[in-house]
């Protein structure tokens, strides 16, 4: 590569010493300077979780490190993580188009965008501020086959305090710096979210994931006990020889757990309360079915006892309203943060909109056309992109051949 490459792409530089070529971008890469801290796996509790909520909402200098580290590890919960994730996709699979300031679409930015990688980023970092609060994320240049391509990487949360705009390189460390007061903020650094507001939907979800981590591992022993139950011998303590063979005899005799004790002590049971393990089964479904109401507004698709068909319809269309709400945060996002941003970084020009367009059930348009069919003529290329119905033409109908009774001698007898 040579000096034309500068002229033909304005976002290669030339390094200074080595002579090679590099990409533009942003004078601080925010990112790289964050350094990476190993997070406990400790057991979690309630008492976890309100020390992490006093510590983000003080007043002077929060930190909001635990509440997040809090939320990574309730969200290994494969209930919750498909709760959030089947909201979320919902979202970030649905079309959507760039129009010019007429309200036209704009097919060519629309192709553009649709095939970007960052475009998913960006959507995916607006919607987690439902329910982690706040996104704080930075674009950048980088070589993929000796060609830039633009990214977008979204800033750990443990590192940012959103309240105060204070950028955390080590979280467990006071030394910060005032992102909004950078020269990058609203280009290449962007954020999303409220600066004061509540801690997210996740919050509320705490509690019953822990709730069900203690149901689990509590039927869990009880399926140890009830199952396998314990096994006693008795004999004499004071013999080496005789404790010896007592503990071969028992280990040999299966792996369930055993004790022994002497021939003079006695060993009883607790006679408690006589369960299947209905009660952690209880537990657990009431966790899930909060978790479920609070992600997705409704309980879907998990009551196979109670459930039924209307229910299950009334239940996907208060999710499919929480899709559109979804959708209208994502819309404003981009028209008051990312556009800006990015016709700042030379990628989009000004007056362009991003738009989703209105959802349609095609059950019901589909029935409409058919009764329409009848009186009206409809447009077979409009069916075919609807629809994707490949349109030959109009189907000809053979008119019925007139028939003729022959009533000759012999016809009645």
């Amino acid at each position: 590569m040579g000096q034309e490459v500068t002229k033909r792409n304005s976002i290669f530089e030339l390094a200074d010493k080595t002579g090679a070529w590099k990409v533009k971008g942003p004078s601080t890469n925010y990112i790289s300077g964050i350094v990476p801290k190993t997070i406990s796996q400790t057991r979690q509790d309630i008492k976890t979780w309100t020390n992490a909520q006093n510590m983000a909402m003080v007043e002077e200098n929060p930190k909001f490190f635990p509440i997040q580290n809090l939320y990574d590890n309730i969200l290994k919960d494969l209930h919750l993580q498909s709760q959030v994730n089947n909201r979320m996709l919902k979202s970030l699979s649905r079309p959507f188009s760039i129009k010019n300031a007429d309200g036209k679409t704009n097919d060519d930015l629309t192709t553009l965008l649709q095939d970007k990688g960052y475009v998913f980023q960006i959507n995916k970092a607006i919607l987690e501020t439902i329910f982690r609060r706040h996104s704080l994320g930075e674009f950048s240049y980088k070589l993929v086959n000796n060609e830039p391509v633009l990214t977008f990487d979204c800033i750990a949360r443990q590192n940012v305090d959103p309240v105060t705009g204070y950028l955390y390189y080590d979280y467990t460390d006071d030394k910060k710096i005032k992102y909004r007061e950078q020269k990058e903020y609203g280009s290449w650094l962007i954020e999303f979210g409220e600066k004061n507001t509540t801690l997210g939907l996740l919050d509320g979800c705490v509690p019953m994931v822990l709730f069900k981590r203690f149901g689990g591992s509590c039927w869990s022993e009880l399926c140890e006990i009830y199952g396998i139950p314990p096994r006693v011998m008795k004999t004499n303590t004071q013999d080496r020889v005789m404790v010896n063979r007592a503990k071969q005899m028992m280990a040999d005799m299966g792996s369930a757990a055993y004790f022994i004790i002497d021939d003079s002590e006695s060993f009883e049971f607790a006679k408690g309360v006589s369960t299947n393990g209905d009660v952690y089964a209880n537990l657990l479904q009431y966790c899930n079915n909060e978790l479920s109401m609070g992600v997705s507004g409704t309980v879907v698709g998990q009551d196979t006892k109670n459930g039924s068909n209307g229910k299950e319809k009334t239940s996907i269309g208060i999710l499919d309203d929480l899709v559109d709400s979804d959708l209208s945060l994502i819309e404003q996002c981009w028209r008051d943060t990312v556009i800006p941003a990015l016709q700042t970084l030379g990628i989009l020009p000004p007056g362009v909109m991003y738009k989703y367009d209105a959802t349609e059930d095609l059950v019901v348009l589909w029935k409409m056309v058919t009764e329409a069919a009848n009186f009206l003529e409809i447009d077979p290329k409009w069916v075919e992109s609807k629809f994707g119905l490949k349109v030959l033409g109009t189907k000809q109908t053979t008119p019925p051949t007139n028939l003729s009774l022959n009533l000759d001698d012999g016809f009645f007898v």
